[in-house]
């Protein structure tokens, strides 16, 4: 069975920066990801939740466009979102805990440091890799925002108290082995 891939692969008239498009958002997180059309609901954010457990099964990915090149550094960092919840996490303490660690060092595919960086072309000069850095950063605060309420929701889609266990039993599976520090 093959991994899961992006719907955002054969986007065209958007800038792509290190093999990763800077694509749309649905947010209200300032950064320099384009304005999303209002009718737009769902977005690359949206679609790396959704398949980031699936996907968590597969040891090989086949890179099939600069949409997955998105996907691979969303999941990889939703990854390490879980791995800083623990059981008994309170929803604040966890958007507090997910917030510090989206502002923090934005790791960008370019690095040496990103476990696939080798999978991504790299980046022409600083104002490019600056930009993409304030992109993923934008990135990451609306996944760390969306994968909360993701996580703290009951079987019944309400809130929780605390997080669910079918979140958190993906806490020691890693995308490809890798896991992004």
């Amino acid at each position: 069975m093959p991994a899961y891939h992006s719907n955002y692969n054969s986007v065209d008239n958007v800038r792509v920066i290190n093999g990763i498009p800077l694509l749309p958002l649905v947010t209200k997180t300032r950064g320099p990801a384009p304005y999303a059309d209002p009718s737009m609901t769902y977005d690359a954010v949206d679609e790396a939740l959704e398949l980031f457990r699936p996907n968590s099964f597969f040891k090989n990915f086949e890179i099939k466009g600069p949409g997955d090149r998105l996907l691979i550094y969303i999941i990889l960092y939703i990854s390490q979102c879980l791995n800083k919840l623990k059981a008994a996490t309170s929803q604040g303490e966890a958007t507090k805990a997910l917030y510090t660690l989206a502002v923090g060092q934005v790791t960008i595919p370019a690095d040496a440091s990103f476990p696939l960086h080798t999978m991504y072309p790299g980046v022409m000069d600083k104002a490019e890799s600056d930009m993409l850095r304030q992109y993923l950063l934008q990135v990451r605060q609306e996944v760390a925002i969306r994968l909360v309420s993701l996580v703290y929701r009951d079987d019944q889609g309400q809130a929780a108290q605390y997080p669910s266990k079918w979140w958190l039993c993906f806490q020691k599976r890693h995308f490809m082995g890798k896991v992004m520090h």
